[in-house]
């Protein structure tokens, strides 16, 4: 009877999980739809009208009534100022590019890219807010040269790091004009790596035998389950040595005045030690930066927004949770150089 209960309520325990689980999902695939139940294109956003919008929002709530009103009018005079004159000023175009493991918002990019690139002359700029750890090569790699059409077009380009632009995320800050980042914004990392965990001692203590067919000597080297050679090895790191090579080339070509022996070793640098060797050109947040743009510019931050199929969103949430488990291992990476 005892083992009549216990086995009851093992069963009870792994239904409970099994629909708390479905629940979640359901739940999630739920506010994934209302998250994304906007309208897809482009988007633009007026952003010295938003700031002169916030300036005004606290200036009513600190100032007292007749000195409000006295603003309040002065403003008007000034916006109908602006509106009868007929002189036109440069422009600043900026977009907001927040990377992952595989790059997903390169697809958002590439219109932002062709939208502004139809309008935007020589006397504008633009203006890339990255924050980016890296991930997938080609797909970062695409990501930079979306960048590098803005360049070839001949249209100023900074790309502005308050966080991180490293590995895959500096390939695309590179390519930039002027990079501009903060006090302790990371740069750098510019390396490769390829790690995997091998299950075959596991499995063959188990009894558990893996197959596998390949047409082509080097179809598949490195694998989960089976046996690694030295040869497998030497071949997987003569790849990553290549593609090291051609990021450092990369490098090298837009900004051709680093030490690349120095700052191409995988280490990554905070914003003030990256200034010293090159790899950023000036110590500012994207704040600073987009105020001071904002008083001879007209600022329109350009956003293309995609509707999700339900089953992309899915996914996204699992790529989201891998992409957390990534920046917790940068995050204590980090944390170990900081004093306690």
């Amino acid at each position: 009877m005892i083992e009549f209960f216990a086995e009851y309520g093992l069963f009870l325990l792994k239904t409970v999980t099994i629909v708390a689980a479905i629940v979640v999902i359901i739940g999630t695939a739920a506010a994934a739809g209302k998250k994304a139940s906007h309208h897809e294109g482009l988007e633009i956003e007026n952003l010295n009208k938003k700031y002169q919008e916030l300036a005004s929002a606290l200036k009513h709530a600190v100032m007292n009534k007749a000195d409000w009103k006295k603003e309040h009018k002065a403003e008007k005079q000034r916006d109908k100022a602006e509106a009868k004159s007929d002189e036109t000023r440069p422009r600043g175009f900026v977009i907001d590019f927040k990377g992952d493991l595989k790059a997903s918002a390169v697809p958002s990019l590439r219109e932002e890219v062709s939208a502004i690139l139809e309008v935007a002359t020589a006397d504008d700029q633009v203006v890339v807010r990255l924050d980016n750890h890296g991930g997938v090569v080609h797909e970062h790699g695409l990501a930079a040269s979306q960048l590098v059409r803005i360049r070839e077009k001949g249209i100023p380009l900074i790309v502005s790091v308050d966080k991180v632009a490293a590995s895959g995320g500096y390939l695309m800050a590179c390519v930039a004009d002027k990079i501009i980042a903060a006090p302790f914004a990371i740069l750098g990392s510019i390396g490769v790596i390829a790690q995997l965990p091998n299950f075959n001692r596991l499995m063959d203590s188990h009894g558990i035998d893996f197959e596998q067919v390949t047409a082509g000597k080097y179809k598949r080297n490195v694998t989960m389950f089976g046996v690694n050679t030295d040869e497998d090895r030497a071949k997987l790191k003569e790849e990553l040595e290549d593609v090291h090579r051609l990021f450092t080339g990369a490098v090298g070509k837009y900004r051709p005045n680093l030490d690349l022996e120095k700052v191409t070793t995988g280490e990554h640098w905070y914003g003030t030690h990256a200034l010293e060797l090159g790899l950023a050109d000036e110590i500012k947040t994207s704040d600073e930066l987009l105020a001071e743009l904002a008083k001879d510019r007209d600022l329109y931050r350009v956003t293309y927004k995609i509707k999700q199929p339900l089953q992309k969103r899915l996914m996204g949430g699992v790529d989201g949770v891998l992409e957390k488990v990534d920046n917790v291992g940068w995050r204590r990476h980090f944390e170990t150089r900081l004093p306690r």
